[in-house]
């Protein structure tokens, strides 16, 4: 049998789009999806990022096999030593964005602090970096033009969350006041016949079309408001349903017709977006099938509680995700595909006496 005719894809341009989605997903932060879970579960911070953490891993173990796969299937090298760069400009560069994480993780779990007053102390830790760079000089011009610009960032960032709660909260507010959420979650699980399955593609669907529209996290509060109560009445637990919400929610950046990273990466490139989308999905195979391993295995978001529990089911969901992606992007031929992919959902979904 002749190899599969693959078409001429883009990997180096995809790789941005995968991974710049990937940091809504990965702990401590998430964007601003984790601070909003916490004000619709009414479950502690430190439990909500301890329960991302094993699939936000996950997601990019599976991206960094996918663009190994790629390397080898196209014969990349890595950059020249003339190309490469210094090893102490790389430690300094990554010390500086270390020290604000480091401040917030050290308030939150050996200090004690809020969520909040942590929050705060990382920024004042930002706001001393801004004195100094990698060269190690005091610079009152280049301090004065980066706290422009970071003010001014800051306050775009702060305004388009605060607008998208907003928004978020009124929707939420007429859904609750007419009864619409209700009609919706009935019609969910009417529609799917009282099945889990049927109603997680259903929910799924709506959180691509929602996100294709809104921001992430207006996606995730509002297709969370209307589908967790079916998800959560079918036998899910909250931070579970919210968990699957939240990650599908993220579909619409690397899925067509919309995916609005991979225009900007395929517009920075100047390469065709739809070859760039096609390679996306490719490494991003684990955005769509993570979520669904936290269904099928429970466990996988119960680090905290059943450490032993969590790491086999994430070896298992890992496993199955890697297989996929190599499947897909490192055979070349119909039958091997198809093989890989059957063994690789086996793993994820079977229970193998587990």
């Amino acid at each position: 049998m002749p190899p599969l005719p693959w078409p001429s894809f883009s990997p180096p341009f995809s790789v941005e789009a995968v991974a710049s989605s990937g940091g809504q997903i990965m702990p401590p932060l998430m964007g601003a999806g984790a601070f909003v879970m916490v004000e619709l579960t009414g479950t502690p911070y430190t439990q909500i990022i301890t329960a991302a953490l094993l699939p936000a891993l996950l997601y990019f173990i599976v991206v960094w096999f996918g663009i190994d796969a790629y390397a080898r299937r196209l014969d990349l090298g890595g950059l020249p030593p003339e190309q490469q760069p210094e090893a102490r400009e790389v430690l300094v560069t990554s010390a500086f964005f270390m020290v604000p994480f480091a401040v917030l993780l050290g308030a939150m779990f050996w200090a004690g602090y809020t969520p909040q007053y942590s929050a705060a102390l990382a920024i004042i830790a930002g706001a001393f970096l801004l004195l100094t760079g990698a060269d190690m000089r005091l610079d009152l011009r280049r301090t004065v033009a980066r706290v422009e610009v970071a003010l001014i960032g800051a306050a775009r960032q702060v305004s388009l969350i605060a607008a998208i709660i907003l928004c978020a909260s009124i929707i939420i507010g007429v859904l609750a006041m007419t009864g619409l959420g209700v009609k919706i979650t009935s019609l969910i699980l009417s529609a799917s016949n009282g099945n889990l399955w049927p109603s997680l593609l259903l929910t799924a669907l709506a959180c691509l079309v929602l996100g294709m529209e809104v921001p992430t996290t207006a996606a995730y509060v509002i297709c969370v408001s209307v589908a967790g109560p079916a998800l959560t009445a079918l036998g899910l637990e909250p931070l579970q349903a919210h968990l699957f919400v939240f990650w599908f929610a993220l579909l619409s950046t690397i899925t067509p017709p919309v995916c609005g990273a991979v225009f900007i990466a395929a517009g920075m490139a100047e390469e065709n977006w739809l070859r760039v989308a096609l390679t996306a999905m490719a490494l991003g195979v684990g955005l769509y099938l993570i979520p669904l391993g936290m269904i099928a295995r429970p466990d996988l978001i119960r680090l905290a509680e059943a450490p032993g529990s969590a790491l086999l089911s994430a070896a298992f969901v890992g496993g199955g995700c890697v297989i996929i992606s190599y499947a897909l992007i490192g055979l070349r031929r119909p039958v091997q595909t198809v093989a890989g992919l059957v063994l690789g959902l086996a793993m994820i979904f079977v229970s193998w006496g587990a």
